[in-house]
This record gives C-alpha cells, structure tokens and sequence, in this order.
C-alpha cells in the first residue's frame, strides 16, 4: 500500500502558522475536533509530550515525526503540518523544521503504526522532497508530491525499518585516541571497522580496550597472588596515538541484509546475546541494527 493512500485532506495542514513544533502540534491537534470529536486533546497532548520529553521526536532533514498511543482515538490518524517559514526549534543535524508528521494511535495498533512511521523516514530521506511539499499550493498537492514518491507501507517490519543508516565507521589505521573519543563523544560502545571501500572487516568494542590495557586479565581474576606492574591504564594512554585499530580489532561478527525480518534479527540476537548485528549489502556496510533500538522503536514505541 503506498504511503499516500494513508493521508486525508483534512488532517493537512499547508502553511502552519506555528513558530515551535510544540504550537505546530497544538494546531494540528485542533483538526482532531471535527475528526475525532469525543476525543480528549489535553490527554492527548500530555502523552505527546512526555514522549517528546523522553526524546526528541526531530529526525532530522526538516521533518519531525511525534507520536502517541492513546485510547482517545479509535483508528490511526497521521496530522499532517508544513511551515513555510521553518520552525525555531533547534534540530540535530542543524537544518530547519518544516514538517511535522503527528501519529496517533489506539494503543492495540502497534504494527501499521510502526510501519507508517518507518514509511514517512523514507519518504524525509529522498532528496527533493523537503522542497517540494514546501512549493505545494493546496492539500492535495501535498498528497500528490507523496504519491509520486512512490513510498510504500511495508507489510511486515523489517531490518531496514528500524536499523541505524548513519553508521559511525573506522578503518585499521585509525588510532586508538580516534576510537575513544568516537566511543565517548557518541555514546558508543562498539564502532565498525571498514576498509577504504566501505567493506565491513570487523568490529572495535569497549571491550577490546580495555583488554588492551589488561593482556593478563584472566591471571588477575584467577590467580589472586598475581601482582600488577606499574598503572595499565595509564601505559595504555602513553601509547593511544600509536596503537592502530588492526592491533585490537576483532572480526567475530554477525550480519544480516535490510530485508530480514525483524523478528528474526531478534530471535538471533536473543540466542546469540548480541548487542548489535551489522547490516550488509554486497559485503559493504548500510546499516547497523542495535539491540536497545529494537526495545525504544517496539516497545517504547
């Protein structure tokens, strides 16, 4: 089903008047009246924005995707809003909002739900089509622009539903100062090594590190007369510039194509205990599908 068969003209706004996402939300919230007229918006708004508390709903590219499941509604409505202008909310990636993709749901929809809010990043990462929903003249233009898009509503969920595109990468000659502060600056405990072509060699852990600074772990644990020489962690930083990746890196590793079922990638994390699994296309890195991800997009929602 495509992604444009899901949207009503009369839950688009064109030309918010909005300056802030949280106003555009108010002002899409008002379409809910004539849509859903029992509904209870103070309710509906508290649980949005706790969401947006919890985190920030701005994905990036000019779009923003907020979202609530809530027993005030009895279907799937998507509020659609476009400010011309730009709203002055700061974003990550530093280019202006302009489009707000309200989701609200019953809470028992959990499936479409999360395939449409999937649908809708593809749809943000197209190039052009940012600028193109800001020329639209009228709804239905709106509409038209994501007809022609050509988006689609998957069927079942899938790795690239939910898995990480911007994948922070080193390569074996990257030293081990560029893998600390990557690991630190991003929240990371694991960065994909890669060759100067994008092919997928192996993975750098937290744990890797640490090992490099306590070759004789397994003594120190098991041996309790085994006396350690000098500060470890401290040789270790004497050296961070000259380490290389090649020296720690290990190529033990699990892949997987976007194609994959969801449920499946889990099962196998499950079973296997990973963290994370990588996501290959012709032996080079796309994507990287990780475990606390699947828990905020499924479960948190």
């Amino acid at each position: 089903m495509r992604l444009a068969n899901m949207l009503k003209e009369s839950l688009i706004i064109n030309d918010l008047k909005a300056q802030t996402k949280e106003e555009a939300i108010n002002e899409l919230l008002e379409l809910l009246k004539g849509e859903s007229p029992g509904a209870d918006l103070d309710v509906i708004k508290e649980l949005i924005f706790e969401r947006e508390e919890f985190e920030n709903t701005s994905y990036g590219r000019g779009f923003a995707f907020p979202h609530a499941r809530t027993d005030e509604i009895d279907d799937m409505s998507i509020l659609l809003g476009i400010s011309r202008k730009g709203l002055s909310d700061k974003t990550r990636d530093k280019i202006t909002l302009h489009a707000i993709v309200l989701l609200l749901t019953p809470p028992y929809v959990s499936k479409l739900y999360l395939q449409t809010l999937s649908a809708f990043a593809t749809f943000a990462r197209i190039e052009g089509n940012l600028a193109s929903l800001l020329a639209a003249k009228t709804k239905t233009d709106v509409i038209d622009i994501i007809w022609e898009s050509n988006v689609r509503v998957d069927r079942e969920l899938t790795v690239k539903n939910i898995m990480r595109r911007d994948v922070i990468v080193v390569t074996p000659n990257d030293s081990l100062k560029k893998v600390a502060n990557l690991m630190f600056k991003q929240r990371l405990s694991a960065l994909a090594v890669v060759d100067d072509g994008g092919n997928l060699l192996g993975q750098i852990t937290d744990k890797n590190l640490i090992s490099a600074a306590l070759p004789d772990y397994e003594a120190m644990v098991t041996n309790l007369d085994y006396k350690v020489e000098g500060e470890p962690f401290e040789e270790l930083l004497k050296q961070e510039e000259k380490i290389k990746v090649s020296q720690l890196y290990n190529t033990e590793h699990v892949t997987t194509s976007m194609d994959t079922k969801l449920i499946d990638a889990a099962a196998l994390m499950i079973f296997k205990d990973l963290r994370r699994i990588f996501v290959v296309k012709d032996g080079k890195l796309v994507g990287i599908l990780v475990r606390k991800d699947i828990v905020n997009f499924i479960i948190r929602g």
